[in-house]
């Protein structure tokens, strides 16, 4: 019998990659690799990269300072260890990886990673493997199905891309340059791969895309469907309890997604639109294609569709030329919309973008207090929506042993993580719970429910 080989991963940045690093796995499954926690002691090690937040590729060199030594050490060991750089940063900077780190095998696109066993194959013959063109075919007919058993390994709740690249060319953003074109997958694809998901006690689906809610995929009847038709129709699928999708793009907020919302228990009431600023000169300045008063009217839409629904953001603060009284708009947005949750960050030049080649710059002490100010405003809202949850019955769907020993944690329709002392058997299950307390980020509470009315609940009813 073969000895396994062992693969480690480490994924930075966004959803869509730990989704790819997960069928990075599958793919190289049938090669004889087996996952391991450890870069030590692994026979092939893969960054995941992302390109989009700051000094990205100088954490990945850093990183492959690091293997190199661990490298070395298995040499010595008389063991031989590749590396690989995938993602993002391999797309954008390919040749200049392995002229900057030698001890790299092999550098590989995003949209190319289901080449890995024939790229291990060529770095193996050659010494090196370079795959960053974006290939004419799609990569998703040729990635194998998750095993069963990987599936169940990964938790209830899982990604399901149905969406990659992006047009909209915001002048900040790496995006259509290193995940190309928009694209969308057909539904009967999705619906697949949802299918075995389901079946394999998953109860949790998030779709993401770089653009989700630009989703035009073939539908059974030959049309393009939209997003909101994709997710009744995924609502269907017995064992689907609940759905998700990002990062949507305030521009693409059409009606069927607006009726999603009102008509499907199953689509959570939460909702990540990102608006970067509340100044239109600046929203102009970074080509988002839409004003802070669109933005305002696609809240109101989703509210009105549905009372309890929540939102989170994506903030940028000193992006080029930003005035005090245009990051001030920028809190106005934040307090008058009001949000569960944010992401925000200091604009960094990405190279090769259009923001990149402007020259009216903000101060970094400046960014330093803007950025101070806004987190502030956004963790003070934050946690009064949290608050607001002490006293309240709140249905869960737990996912695994917490921590603390007895207690189990699972999350709220608004991915706030919750805490109660239970046996493990409620993993799986949608349950109600009253929330007595909040410690930081986590609301702590009791089951409302005795067991046995619950049967119904549990994965596969």
């Amino acid at each position: 019998m073969t000895t396994p080989r062992k693969l480690h991963i480490k994924s930075y940045g966004c959803q869509m990659n730990v989704y790819d690093a997960q069928r990075m796995v599958d793919t190289l499954a049938g090669e004889g690799f087996v996952e391991t926690a450890s870069a030590d002691d692994a026979d092939l090690v893969i960054l995941n990269t992302c390109h989009i937040r700051e000094k990205a590729s100088e954490k990945v060199y850093s990183e492959l300072g690091r293997l190199r030594a661990a490298k070395e050490e298995a040499a010595r060991a008389g063991r031989e260890m590749k590396i690989a750089v995938a993602g993002c940063v391999a797309q954008a900077e390919g040749e200049e990886i392995i002229h900057r780190a030698p001890t790299v095998d092999i550098v590989v696109g995003p949209q190319s990673y289901h080449h890995l066993p024939q790229l291990l194959q060529r770095a193996k013959a050659n010494g090196r493997a370079l795959e960053t063109e974006f290939p004419v075919e799609d990569k998703f007919g040729f990635l194998p199905q998750p095993k069963p058993d990987a599936i169940r390994a990964r938790g209830i709740s899982a990604f399901v891309t149905v969406q990659e690249g992006c047009d909209k060319f915001c002048t900040f953003c790496v995006v259509p340059y290193t995940r190309g074109a928009e694209v969308s997958r057909p539904v009967a694809k999705i619906i697949d791969d949802v299918k075995q998901l389901t079946d394999n006690g998953v109860r949790e689906i998030t779709l993401i895309g770089q653009n989700v809610n630009a989703y035009h995929g073939e539908g059974p009847d030959g049309l393009a469907w939209p997003l909101g038709k994709l997710l009744q129709r995924l609502a269907e699928i017995p064992g689907v309890a609940r759905l998700r999708y990002s990062t949507s793009h305030p521009r693409d907020v059409d009606d069927s997604l607006i009726a999603a919302h009102r008509d499907l228990p199953e689509l959570m009431p939460f909702v990540h639109l990102p608006v970067q600023s509340g100044s239109d000169r600046i929203l102009a300045a970074m080509n988002r294609k839409h004003t802070a008063d669109d933005y305002r009217r696609v809240i109101d839409r989703f509210r009105a569709a549905r009372q309890d629904i929540a939102f989170s953001s994506d903030f940028i603060v000193g992006f080029p030329g930003e005035t005090r009284e245009e990051f001030s708009a920028t809190l106005a947005l934040v307090t008058q919309i009001g949000y569960a949750a944010a992401y925000s960050f200091k604009y960094s030049p990405r190279p090769g973008t259009p923001a990149a080649e402007m020259r009216e710059t903000v101060s970094a002490l400046e960014m330093d207090e803007r950025l101070g100010r806004l987190q502030g405003l956004i963790d003070s809202q934050q946690s009064a929506f949290n608050r607001a949850a002490i006293g309240t019955t709140v249905d869960v769907l737990f996912e695994r042993a917490a921590r603390n020993p007895g207690q189990i944690v699972g999350r709220t329709a608004y991915l706030q993580p919750a805490h109660v002392m239970a046996s493990p058997d409620i993993i799986g299950k949608i349950l109600p719970v009253r929330i007595d307390s909040l410690e930081r980020y986590s609301l702590i509470g009791e089951l409302a429910t005795s067991a046995p009315s619950l049967v119904s609940q549990t994965i596969g009813a």
